[in-house]
């Protein structure tokens, strides 16, 4: 079907629909775009829309710092936004509304962004060619059903049961009653997600008050599942707030609770199968020089993984949190993870990321991290067993500064995101991580005054 046949056969099986959100996914993985009318629809099939093309790189605020020139210094320009083909479908959350995940494009020559996130995943992607494997991934993600206030301060409130009508006081994990209970917002984001084709899978209560976990669906094309998973996230939230809730990928919102992560799921296929399966020749010794890649550019990639303050209060010994770069079999305490399955299925679950993380990026650096262990023939030494997590490596950048520090003298990233996309991406977050410095804290008042 034509892009023109796309939309055309969209309004006629939805006459309801008004209006048209087009997507794209910035730097920090929030959404932007704009909202077009039923009117403007076949005219943005056929042209595009113009958008800044500096939105790609603004902070988690939506403010541009001009990195590497790009926003003030080079006059703001606009960048075309095409639409995704695939991907118009209606967004049960609002009435008459629609959305559409889009790619931006340079105005003047037509190419895709360097410096947007799902423009880089795809350049990591297409080095598979040259190995004639391709990755077979999923997207895990935590998070949290929050109060629609906020307290004194701003901190968050435990969501209210829609059973009892009482704040949430403690998680159950794994718990059938939890799921039970938010029963009426978890099946309607259900309804939405089968409505916007998004391949959910497993939904389980987790450790926190009020923290879920719904997984995605494996696929061979990463760039979907990092689709899937921003548009996830999408969903949740705006159904949770249909609902009367809000939902929240802060890594920590709770102090003392667990917190929330992005997991990666990933394997590599050859096409006839996949290669970590121990039935296949050499399966053990791919396996292994994967999760080494993995190993070698985890502290380069750790302010992707961890792109803010909060996130690095997940990095605590004893908390299921990888503070080590170990990886083992079945075992949660570990960086990279095997887990238990059938043997055809076997694969590496990365489990860095904080929730909030970007996973077009996330997937990136996964990927480019594998890739470069098979390229080099790279041995991750011998799998930990028991609790890896009960010290933390002091050698890893577990804190913002350290680890802004690590992805601006990357030597492994660079060639794989771009030669120019760690520098970038240090910028904006460094320029984020100093205007959030300059508020003074409630708590430096009580300490320091």
């Amino acid at each position: 079907m034509t892009a023109d046949g796309e939309v055309k056969r969209f309004l006629d099986t939805h006459p309801a629909i008004t209006h048209l959100d087009a997507v794209l996914i910035d730097l920090c993985g929030n959404a932007y775009g704009k909202r077009l009318p039923r009117t403007h629809m076949e005219k943005f099939w056929q042209a595009g829309t113009p958008v800044c093309a500096a939105m790609s790189l603004v902070d988690v605020q939506g403010n541009t710092a001009d990195p590497m020139g790009h926003g003030f210094s080079d006059g703001d320009p606009d960048a075309i936004v095409r639409p995704i083909a695939g991907h118009l479908v209606p967004a049960p959350w609002a009435l008459g509304l629609a959305q559409v995940l889009c790619e931006p494009e340079s105005a003047a020559t037509g190419e895709p962004l360097w410096y947007d996130p799902r423009t880089v995943l795809k350049g990591v992607v297409n080095r598979f060619h040259e190995l004639k494997l391709a990755p077979v991934t999923a997207v895990e993600l935590e998070f949290y059903f929050i109060s629609a206030e906020r307290g004194e301060n701003g901190e968050p409130i435990p969501a209210v049961s829609p059973r009892n009508g009482r704040p949430e006081a403690a998680g159950k994990v794994l718990s059938l009653d939890k799921l039970d209970e938010f029963a009426p917002v978890i099946s309607a984001i259900e309804a939405a997600c089968k409505l916007q084709n998004l391949p959910t899978s497993t939904m389980i209560s987790e450790y926190g008050s009020g923290q879920f976990e719904i997984n995605l669906e494996h696929t061979d094309d990463p760039l979907k599942a990092c689709d899937d998973a921003v548009l996830l996230r999408r969903c949740i939230t705006s159904v949770a707030r249909a609902h009367g809730l809000d939902a929240t990928f802060m890594s920590v919102p709770f102090p003392g609770q667990s917190g929330s992560g992005l997991h990666i799921h990933a394997s590599l296929s050859d096409g006839d199968g996949n290669v970590f399966d121990p039935a296949r020749k050499g399966a053990d010794t791919l396996l292994s020089a994967a999760i080494a890649g993995l190993q070698a550019i985890h502290a380069e990639a750790m302010a992707i993984f961890a792109p803010n303050l909060n996130v690095y209060r997940r990095f605590v010994a004893d908390n299921f949190t990888p503070v080590t770069t170990d990886w083992g079999d079945n075992n949660r305490s570990v960086a990279f993870r095997i887990p238990s399955g059938p043997a055809s299925a076997r694969r590496v679950e990365h489990r860095a990321a904080g929730a909030e993380a970007n996973p077009y990026l996330v997937m990136a650096a996964v990927l480019a991290g594998m890739h470069h262990g098979i390229a080099s023939k790279l041995d991750a030494g011998s799998k930990a067993t028991g609790n890896a997590g009960s010290e933390v490596d002091e050698a890893l950048p577990l804190t913002l500064w350290r680890a802004l520090d690590a992805i601006r003298q990357a030597k492994i990233l660079p060639g794989y995101l771009g030669k120019d996309y760690c520098t970038i991406y240090a910028e904006v977050k460094q320029a984020e991580f100093a205007v959030f410095m300059e508020t003074i804290s409630r708590q430096e008042y009580d300490w320091y005054l």
